[in-house]
């Protein structure tokens, strides 16, 4: 279907979609880290990563796919449509815009798609925060990402990650968020890594674009593939930890348990600056949530074995996150020991693996 005989058919875009979804004002903040990546290929999966990613609105079979990228995702709902999917293409050219969006986002057609693509190019900006979120939720549905990359769907949307709107590419992520799912995906979507760290750097603190940015950079950070993208990062997420709340604080944490598990990237994350109040965050009176994970981080830390030379350099960084955590000057050693009195069984488990 071309743009011709869609364009005449989409007025009152707000009232047909009848979808909203919120998001915060953007602000700039400081600049914490210089972006940078690494050309390293790397076949082996992470053990332990974690990952998330949207739930549909839609009702209807959860189904996790064994092997699947999917089936790696930590506490991951994947709605999977299961209804019939086609319906005569004759009949769409009679469907108005409202009979589109009115229809299970898993029962569209690659024709419906299509026309909401290019209402999202040609609509008025006021509408695209609406076409994203109908857009986003069709991604949820395994059958339709693939369907999404062939029609050039990534591209579209991933352009409107610089939108001067915060709900737009609150919206936008989300969707990349849900289209990350699909390896095949990942590839395309990998290229705009740079531009989501940029987004986390100049949003504000706790905010739903930082949120929405971070879930993403948790699936492209769930197997090896593309860790390497966030090597240069690690500062950033380390001093966005110290300063976020809980709900942020746990995704930073899905992040940095990604890339740990990678013994590729340890030199990376040692060697990376990092608040000196990191260490304060292994504390009884930290979330349980926000704890295991962040032992989980440290036990990843704690198995690295550098040498002796390798050590010795690093201990000559004052800042840097081996100082802070795994020197022998540090803090963390006797706030471990602490911290198995916890009340929490799976914490004083945690830590006493750590201090074995």
């Amino acid at each position: 279907m071309g743009d011709g005989s869609v364009i005449p058919k989409i007025g009152h875009m707000k009232a047909l979609l009848g979808i909203m979804a919120g998001a915060g004002a953007s602000y700039g903040i400081y600049k914490l880290i210089s972006g940078g990546s690494f050309n390293k290929t790397r076949n082996k999966k992470s053990a332990s990563s974690e990952s998330r990613g949207l739930k549909s609105t839609e009702t209807g079979d959860i189904v996790l796919h064994p092997g699947s990228l999917l089936a790696k995702v930590s506490g991951l709902e994947v709605v999977r449509a299961h209804r019939a999917q086609c319906r005569t293409v004759d009949r769409a050219s009679t469907e108005s815009t409202g009979d589109i969006v009115s229809k299970s986002s898993g029962s569209l057609e690659p024709q419906h798609l299509e026309m909401l693509l290019s209402l999202l190019q040609n609509n008025h900006p006021s509408d695209r925060a609406e076409i994203l979120l109908t857009l986003g939720n069709t991604a949820a549905f395994t059958v339709n990402q693939d369907l999404m990359r062939e029609l050039g769907a990534l591209h579209v949307i991933a352009g409107f990650l610089s939108d001067p709107v915060p709900e737009v590419r609150v919206q936008t992520l989300n969707a990349l968020n849900n289209l990350s799912m699909n390896i095949r995906n990942q590839e395309l979507i990998k290229v705009y890594v740079p531009q989501v760290l940029e987004l986390i750097e100049m949003s504000p603190v706790n905010s739903d674009l930082q949120l929405a940015a971070l879930r993403l950079l948790t699936n492209l950070s769930v197997t090896d593939e593309h860790q390497h993208l966030l090597c240069g990062s690690v500062t950033l997420l380390l001093s966005l930890l110290v300063v976020s709340n809980e709900v942020l604080q746990i995704q930073v944490l899905k992040v940095l348990v990604n890339v740990s598990s990678n013994p590729d990237m340890m030199d990376d994350i040692v060697e990376a600056q990092a608040p000196a109040s990191v260490v304060l965050l292994f504390d009884g009176r930290t979330s349980p949530a926000v704890l295991l994970r962040l032992l989980t981080f440290a036990g990843n830390l704690k198995a690295w074995r550098p040498s002796a030379l390798v050590a010795e350099d690093l201990r000559r960084r004052q800042d840097s996150l081996y100082r802070v955590l795994l020197d022998q000057s540090s803090q963390l050693h006797s706030r471990l020991v602490q911290l198995l009195s916890h009340p929490d069984e799976e914490v004083r488990a945690q830590v006493a693996r750590i201090l074995t």
